[in-house]
């Protein structure tokens, strides 16, 4: 299982990254993070810096055909960043239109909208993206973790830092690990 971690260059929430991470390594897969720029990612404790990262590969060196799955990590910036990125959303398109499994958390579901692969979906997040949920046609569900196979491909989604452990089993499953 290789599993591509999609994260900007600064604002990824340093545990969202870590723990499924993790998780993937414990699996016995393959994690690659991926983003906008070559070097280093900056995480955050929230608003706090945190670790650096390095990356493994840019958006624009990378092929969705080369991953099992996607894994959008969250923190506020982090996916506000991520939507401002032409090839980064396209990558997400394209893991969904490939029928590839997708996993987000807490604020990652803003890159999922401006991919425009919610409407007609379940899913959870951050309360606050509620409303921009509702507003790209998802149906959202205060849940610990969401998996909705209502179309090409599995989005497994969860709300907060708190819900990364049922968020970590459950898209390791849908991942094939």
């Amino acid at each position: 299982m290789k599993v591509a971690f999609l994260v900007a260059p600064d604002g990824v929430e340093q545990i969202e990254l870590t723990e499924p991470w993790q998780a993937v390594i414990d699996a016995g897969g393959t994690p690659k993070l991926i983003s906008t720029r070559s070097g280093k990612i900056r995480a955050f404790h929230h608003l706090d810096k945190g670790d650096t990262f390095p990356v493994d590969q840019t958006v624009a060196d990378s092929e969705v055909e080369d991953f099992d799955g996607l894994v959008l990590p969250g923190g506020v910036a982090n996916p506000d960043f991520l939507r401002m990125d032409a090839k980064a959303v396209a990558f997400v398109k394209g893991f969904v239109e490939a029928g590839k499994p997708v996993a987000a958390i807490c604020h990652a579901p803003w890159t999922l909208i401006e991919a425009d692969v919610v409407r007609g979906r379940t899913v959870t997040s951050w309360p606050s993206l509620r409303t921009d949920l509702r507003n790209a046609g998802a149906t959202w569900v205060d849940e610990e973790v969401k998996v909705c196979d209502a179309g090409p491909a599995k989005l497994i989604t969860s709300r907060k830092p708190d819900d990364l452990k049922a968020f970590c089993t459950t898209f390791i499953q849908e991942f094939g690990g």
